[in-house]
């Protein structure tokens, strides 16, 4: 009984949201496509599309085997410590036919959201507190 309003907006370059990208390579592995043909082609494709770095990470009964384990793939730069980077991330969960849950995430890096170039250099204040002259204290 609440009005309700929705949006929808297209997406016009799928291969630039990460979240899309791993639901792309968990439909790959789920249709049996090898897990790192997947990786390879999706990053390729990302990184076609104009984007200046991808990392993919898979993880779980990759192939089937025993033991679970991590692959990764990283092509260009993604700065994950960085705060002005724009990097989207994505999770996706393939339900692989015998070996249970692939995991897989995604992050993109797309650039950065705040350029010091185009806004020109801040003077530093002349203002600086000055130290006193009174010697330090001596460690005990």
């Amino acid at each position: 009984g609440v009005p309700t309003r929705l949006n929808i907006e297209e997406v016009k370059k799928p291969e630039t949201h990460a979240k899309l990208v791993a639901e792309n390579i968990a439909n790959q592995i789920e249709r049996r496509i090898a897990f790192r043909r997947a990786m390879k082609s999706a990053a390729g494709a990302t990184m076609r599309a104009g984007v200046k770095g991808i990392r993919i990470e898979i993880a779980g009964r990759l192939g089937g085997a025993d033991m679970s384990r991590r692959e990764k793939t990283i092509e260009g730069s993604v700065p994950l410590h960085t705060l002005r980077a724009d990097v989207d991330y994505g999770y996706a969960r393939a339900v692989y036919p015998g070996a249970g849950i692939i995991g897989i995430k995604v992050w993109i890096y797309k650039g950065e959201v705040f350029d010091f170039s185009q806004v020109g250099q801040e003077k530093v204040e002349e203002s600086a507190p000055q130290r006193s002259s009174r010697p330090a204290r001596e460690p005990r």
